[in-house]
């Protein structure tokens, strides 16, 4: 399991993790998890687009934004290029999100137009078997 975190400094010594990003790789599974968790905003977009890119040409991939707590339309856009990027490889992607606010978000947005999103993970499992949305 990798993981990657962006820190917030303040002039005052404060450094606090916006966000941390894991890609799960477990045994037995046929799919990766890319697991941001925190804010993924514009200031933290970054580290997550490059981590994105990274499991570009993964055949089977899950964005598990369970423990994400605010997303802006920065996070939105490298979700959706990453959501390109895969497809472009001929890759299946799925969304899980089981937090209401972001899930709010996806659905207003319509996002979830594009991509299965899921508010349970087996569900968003199935969803790599379909066709893309």
């Amino acid at each position: 399991m990798a993981v990657a975190r962006v820190f917030a400094g303040g002039s005052c010594g404060y450094h606090a993790a916006v966000l941390e990003i894991r890609v799960d790789r477990s045994a037995g599974v046929d799919y990766v998890q890319l697991c941001p968790e925190g804010e993924l905003d514009a200031y933290s977009v970054a580290a997550f687009r490059e981590a994105f890119a990274e499991l570009g040409e993964e055949s089977r991939l899950i964005v598990d934004l369970g423990g994400v707590q605010f997303m802006d339309s920065a996070g939105l856009g490298a979700l959706i290029g990453g959501i390109r990027r895969v497809r472009e490889n001929d890759g299946a992607i799925a969304v899980f999100c089981d937090r209401a606010n972001i899930t709010r978000l996806l659905h207003t947005t319509g996002f979830d137009r594009i991509v299965t999103v899921s508010e349970e993970l087996t569900a968003a499992i199935a969803a790599l078997d379909e066709p893309p949305a």
